[in-house]
C-alpha cells in the first residue's frame, strides 16, 4: 500500500485495503485469544495459591464473557470459503396463497432487515414489487458487510408459516410458504466472464406509489442473461445508469452462484438447498398458533420465542446450520 502509484488503480486499491482491514481484525482477535488464555491461566494459579470466593466470582463472571467471544470467534473460523466474506443479495418470493403468502414474504424481509441492523450491516432494497392488498410479491435486497453471505447461505430454501391469518374472515389457522435465495456480492477479485452479446437489456418505468417523486422516465433496468436464462432487475435509483450498474452486479453474483452450484451438485443434493427447492420442502417452520415455535428441520435447532425470531434474532439458527454444514461437508 505504500508503493508509489498504489492508489492510481482505485478498484484494486479498495480491494487490497479491504483485505488489509480484514486481516487486521483477525490478528486483533488472535491477540485477544492469547490474552484470554493468559487470564485463565492466571486465575487458575491465583485460586490455587490463595482461594477466595470473591476471586472465584470474578473469574466466573469473566469466563462467561470469554465463552461468548470464543464461540463467536469459532464461528468466524468456519467461514473460510471463497465467498463467505462477501456481502449478500437476498431474494424473497411468496408462494401460492395470495395476500397471506405475500404478507409472510414481507415479514421475512423485516426479519432479515432487523438481523442486519442488529449486526451493524448496511441494507439496500434493490427491487421491490408490492402486493395487491398487503405484503410483497417479490423483493431483492443487498446486505453489505463482512461474512454476510457466509452467515446467510443456510437461509436458502422454503420458509413455512403457521398462524391465524389476519386476512381470513373465519379466523382459521393457515399455512403459508415463501422462498428465500441468497447470493454472494462478488467483488473485483473474483472473475466472472459475461459477454455483452449474451445480454438482453430492457428499460421500463419504475413502479411506485405515486406522489411528487414518481419516476417519469424509463430508468428501471431489466437484464436477461440469455445462456442461463437468469433475469435481474433494478429500479431503486432514479438514474438508469446506476440501476444498470446495480443490475449487472446482481447478475454477476447469480451467475457465479449458478456455476458454483453446478460444480458442487452432489453436495447441494445432500444439503437440500437451492437445487431442490419446492413448495412443501421447507427448511424451517415458524409456528405462531396454537403454540409458539420456530424449528429448523435440517439441524433440529428450535426456539419457543417466535416474536424474537421475527425481530431478527436468528443467530442461533445461523450457528447451528454452519456447524451442520461443516459436518456434512466433511462427510461425517
Amino acid at each position: 500500500m505504500n508503493q508509489p502509484g498504489f492508489w492510481n488503480n482505485s478498484s484494486k486499491a479498495k480491494s487490497v485495503n479491504k483485505r488489509v482491514t480484514i486481516i487486521k481484525e483477525k490478528l486483533a482477535k488472535f491477540h485477544k485469544m492469547n490474552e484470554i488464555v493468559e487470564n485463565i491461566e492466571t486465575y487458575g494459579e491465583l485460586l490455587e495459591l490463595d482461594f477466595s470466593e470473591e476471586l472465584l466470582a470474578e473469574a466466573s463472571e469473566n469466563m462467561a464473557d470469554y465463552k461468548k467471544f470464543i464461540d463467536k470467534f469459532r464461528l468466524e473460523l468456519i467461514l473460510g470459503e471463497e465467498t463467505d466474506s462477501c456481502g449478500a443479495i437476498i431474494v424473497i418470493h411468496p408462494g401460492a396463497g395470495g395476500t397471506e403468502s405475500q404478507d409472510w414474504a414481507e415479514m421475512l424481509l423485516r426479519m432479515y432487515t432487523r438481523w442486519a441492523e442488529k449486526s451493524k450491516y448496511k441494507t439496500n432494497i434493490v427491487d421491490l414489487l408490492p402486493g395487491d392488498e398487503a405484503g410483497i410479491k417479490s423483493v431483492t435486497m443487498e446486505i453489505n458487510g463482512h461474512n454476510v453471505f457466509g452467515k446467510l447461505k443456510g437461509e436458502v430454501g422454503i420458509h413455512r408459516l403457521v398462524r391465524i391469518s389476519p386476512f381470513n374472515a373465519q379466523g382459521k389457522r393457515q399455512t403459508s410458504f415463501s422462498s428465500v435465495f441468497v447470493y454472494p456480492i462478488i467483488d473485483d477479485d473474483i472473475k466472472v466472464d459475461i459477454k455483452q452479446k449474451d445480454l438482453k437489456i430492457d428499460t421500463y418505468r419504475a413502479s411506485g406509489a405515486g406522489g411528487q417523486h414518481i419516476n417519469k422516465t424509463d430508468s428501471a433496468v431489466r437484464i436477461t442473461h440469455l445462456p442461463t436464462g437468469i433475469v435481474v432487475q433494478c429500479q431503486n435509483e432514479r438514474s438508469q445508469l446506476k440501476n444498470r450498474e446495480t443490475a449487472m452486479k446482481i447478475l454477476k453474483s447469480r451467475i457465479y452462484k449458478k456455476i458454483e452450484d453446478e460444480k458442487n451438485l452432489e453436495r447441494q443434493k445432500i444439503e437440500n438447498t437451492k437445487s431442490e427447492i419446492g413448495w412443501g420442502n421447507q427448511i424451517r417452520s415458524y409456528v405462531f398458533h396454537p403454540y409458539q415455535m420456530v424449528k429448523d428441520h435440517r439441524t433440529n435447532f428450535e426456539v419457543g420465542n417466535s416474536s424474537g425470531v421475527m425481530d431478527g434474532n436468528i443467530d442461533g439458527f445461523i450457528e447451528a446450520y454452519l456447524k451442520y454444514y461443516v459436518m456434512n461437508k466433511k462427510g461425517k
